[in-house]
């Protein structure tokens, strides 16, 4: 795994920088400004980039808004000390894949970063409660929900599991016997209907609904999801 750091913190890019390389990982750089990081993506095209969120000249936000922009499809994932619900889902809505906590075991780091770099979307653990906040609008009536929850038709209601077990879209097409554009489908049309903006709002809905109990038992025995 070749990984680029984008952190304004000295002690801590560099602490972080030695922690990965110890267990493996290939630091390709790791660097405290933002237009540095946008450079060495251009020239290193790293597997992964691991963002900080708040930086003095230019956000994580900005950072990433700018690298999907420009057509890099790299993951992307923030680590962070913010659990603001806002950051979360502003974060996902702007294409990341990852959103950790700087505080995590480094353990869980390391799994969040393989699950990353294998396509799936990793949350934090702590923050899925926020998550399913979010996305119920702060404990609105839930029958409009169910209602939305009804129009899944069957293989969308599969899907969606599949989905909150944490499954990439490649491995839910090998499981279903599909191909990768029929699930692609799939997942646009359950966002749309359940009106949210990322797999792992639908995937918080699922959990939070008790709709698949597997899933259930997933998240809550991962280390970092």
């Amino acid at each position: 795994m070749r990984l680029l750091v984008i952190d304004d913190h000295a002690l801590f890019r560099i602490g972080l920088s030695e922690l990965l390389e110890r267990r493996g990982i290939d630091v390709i750089a790791a660097v405290s400004g933002c237009e540095e990081g946008l450079r060495q993506v251009v020239a290193s095209h790293p597997d992964v980039v691991l963002l900080d969120l708040r930086m003095p000249e230019i956000s994580g936000l900005e950072v990433l808004r700018r690298l999907r922009a420009a057509g890099h499809r790299m993951p992307v994932a923030m680590l962070t000390t913010s659990r603001d619900e806002q950051d979360v889902i502003a974060a996902l809505q702007q294409g990341a894949q990852g959103y950790l906590l700087k505080d995590m075991e480094p353990d869980d780091l390391i799994a969040a970063l393989g699950r990353i770099v294998r396509g799936e979307t990793v949350v934090a653990q702590e923050l899925t409660g926020v998550l399913a906040r979010a996305v119920q609008g702060g404990g609105e009536p839930a029958a409009p929900l169910e209602r939305t929850l009804s129009d899944l038709t069957p293989r969308e209601r599969e899907i969606l599991c599949l989905l909150a077990e944490g499954q990439s879209n490649k491995v839910i097409a090998r499981n279903l016997g599909i191909s990768d554009g029929t699930v692609k489908l799939h997942v646009k049309a359950i966002l749309r209907k359940l009106k949210v903006h990322s797999r792992v709002e639908a995937a918080v809905l699922a959990v939070e609904r008790s709709l698949c109990h597997k899933a259930g038992a997933a998240l809550s025995h991962s280390p970092a999801h």
